[in-house]
């Protein structure tokens, strides 16, 4: 299964605009990332300190041949007795210095770890309220694993980033400058043997970055894959257990799971060579120092604490670095996954409430289609020139063959897409001049394919919406003939539904879907081929409810089964997306035309003499 090509780009290590973008997020929590800096910095500048405290006990008090030049607040507070001073050093001086690093550590690591699960969570907020705002079409391009891998992979590589990486990277660069800073001031000349070995360390450095990076595109493809796979075949897994295709997919997981696996090992080889050599150059440092600074210290070049400082600067030198490299690719991946989420978020969203918004004082459900003309691809027209009216009160009902443009019409009267010729009306407003809100809130739809959330029998009903009392769900249960099964599940209305109500039958989920309409009381109800998957019982079961949802409600029905709407008010016949023709059941019968054919065509195993459909005697189902 291929992957996103946004899922190949890592782009640049520091990109100006979006680190702009990244620290905006940062601001409502500019106190704690401020207190995060500033331990950071201070953290930093107190790495440089132990050593040289090693340096002072070692020349004051433990080499009499040598005669250090100290600082005078430090000259002035250290005795000259031996026991004394070093008392002072190791206790007035190295023990609160190693406190209060741990201290300024802790601080650090918790302040932005908490900054970052506060950008976490303000950052999935946006995205998930862009992405509820965002018209069908969006999600008609792209997949939904890809969507999810926003919200969960990339957000938490940001959240690395803030909690582990800008701050921590800051924090690196202040140790490196302090501990430079002190070698220098001490001694440069054994500075400058120290850094002999950088080259070598940029060298390899460059060499890890190259490899990690490579490793890490390979393994994001790799994860890419693994998600959008999952997400497919699980969600489809009755029909690959019904085709006995178990083996065949599972040998293409594996597949692509055995490519992230050789990718880790890549990364893992990489981390595995890296930190082993710079901690060898480290050693080859400490060694030039122990040659040199010995040889030094024996000519009286060098004091013999001097020495000792050095090999633990060299030592301390080197992990800044490492980390930096081991940073550098964190700083990539959020800039790759930064990339990928504002450019979802920069999404436009094409279907927004007008600026000056008309409103609905007392709706009557009048609707109008005129000339509408649509199209899902710019050359594929799916409605064409289609006209007709929806009195208040009436049931209007929709037949075509497949493809014919008779969801598209409910998709275009609820806005899910704009229409791009003609106007549709509500009340004589076009509805493109109307909040969506106020629009959508008049409207009850069921659709064929039902779906249910995670959460009780009574939550699917109310659906979060405020005002529905327990009596009105139960009396909408009732109505719909659903209040038996409900009464005879263990918790009754409380009982868990779970994902897309796979314990419930598809019977059972559409008279849910019927309850939920009802509970609702819509002020014009939506039925979009509503029993079309049921079997004859269940269908006889939603007529009833039907009933119920369409009296004294205007409705738009669209049906492939022609029984279900024989008493509609109007019947729009649709064929190749145009409307060739309106009347009622009766009218249409007798015009002998494309809803005749549709007739003749359902029910040609029963042999109905024409005569006999033109009487308008007819079988029903119950009746055959």
């Amino acid at each position: 299964m291929p992957a996103s090509p946004e899922e190949e780009v890592l782009g640049k290590a520091y990109d100006s605009r979006l680190m702009r973008r990244l620290v905006a997020y940062l601001r409502p929590h500019w106190q704690l990332t401020l207190f995060a800096i500033v331990s950071t910095l201070f953290y930093g500048m107190l790495q440089a300190v132990p050593a040289y405290l090693m340096k002072v006990e070692v020349d004051r008090y433990l080499d009499p041949t040598s005669h250090p030049h100290l600082p005078p607040v430090l000259a002035h507070f250290l005795s000259r007795n031996p026991l004394v001073g070093i008392s002072q050093i190791a206790f007035a001086l190295f023990l609160p210095t190693v406190l209060a690093s741990f201290f300024l550590e802790f601080s650090q690591s918790f302040a932005m770890n908490f900054v970052g699960q506060k950008v976490m969570y303000d950052l999935r907020k946006q995205i998930f309220l862009h992405l509820q705002r965002l018209e069908l079409a969006f999600f008609d391009r792209n997949p939904v694993g890809r969507l999810v891998t926003r919200v969960t992979t990339d957000v938490d590589v940001l959240n690395d980033l803030f909690s582990s990486g800008v701050v921590a990277i800051l924090g690196d660069f202040f140790t490196l400058l302090s501990i430079i800073v002190v070698m220098l001031k001490v001694n440069w000349k054994l500075a400058l043997m120290t850094f002999a070995v950088l080259p070598l360390i940029i060298l390899v450095t460059a060499m890890f970055r190259r490899a990690v990076r490579d490793s890490y595109r390979r393994i994001r493809v790799a994860i890419a894959r693994i998600n959008a796979y999952l997400q497919e075949h699980l969600t489809g897994m009755a029909v690959l257990q019904l085709f006995n295709r178990e083996d065949r997919s599972f040998c293409e997981f594996e597949s692509t799971n055995c490519t992230h696996m050789e990718a880790y090992k890549d990364s893992i080889l990489a981390y595995g060579l890296f930190y082993p050599t710079v901690e060898f150059l480290g050693v080859i440092a400490i060694a030039i120092i122990l040659y040199l600074g010995g040889g030094m210290a024996l000519h009286n070049a060098v004091s013999v604490g001097t020495a000792i400082a050095f090999i633990q600067y060299s030592q301390r030198f080197f992990k800044p670095i490492q980390d930096l490299s081991d940073k550098y690719n964190l700083l990539q991946a959020a800039m790759a996954s930064s990339e990928r989420i504002f450019k979802l978020l920069d999404t436009p969203v094409m279907i927004v409430d007008p600026p000056q918004a008309k409103s609905l004082a007392s709706p009557r459900g009048q609707m109008e289609f005129r000339r509408v003309g649509f199209a899902y691809k710019d050359d594929q027209k799916v409605v064409d020139n289609v006209s007709f009216t929806i009195e208040p009160g009436e049931t209007v009902a929709v037949v075509g063959h497949t493809g014919a443009g008779k969801t598209t019409l409910t998709n275009l009267l609820l806005r899910f897409y704009d229409i791009q010729e003609g106007a549709i009306t509500f009340d004589g407003i076009d509805i493109r001049d109307l909040r969506l809100h106020d629009l959508r809130k008049n409207f009850g739809i069921v659709l064929q394919d039902p779906f249910l959330f995670s959460g009780t029998i009574a939550s699917n009903l109310r659906l979060g919406t405020e005002g529905i009392t327990d009596a009105q769900v139960r009396d909408a249960a009732k109505q719909v003939k659903l209040d038996g099964f409900i009464e005879s599940l263990p918790q009754g209305f409380q009982e868990p539904v779970r994902e897309r109500g796979s314990t419930l039958s598809v019977g059972q989920k559409q008279l849910l879907s019927f309850g939920r309409a009802l509970a609702h009381n819509p002020r014009i109800l939506v039925l979009d081929e509503a029993t079309s998957s049921v079997d004859p019982e269940t269908e006889h079961m939603l007529r009833e409810g039907l009933r119920c949802l369409v009296e004294n409600r205007t409705s738009l029905v669209i049906a492939h089964r022609l029984s279900t709407i024989q008493n509609a008010s109007k019947i729009v016949v649709m064929h190749k997306g145009r409307v060739r023709e309106v009347g009622t059941h009766q009218e249409l019968l007798e015009q002998r035309g494309i809803y005749f054919k549709l007739y003749q065509l359902q029910y040609k195993d029963q042999e109905i003499p024409a005569a006999r459909v033109l009487a308008g005697r007819e079988l029903s189902p119950e009746r055959s």
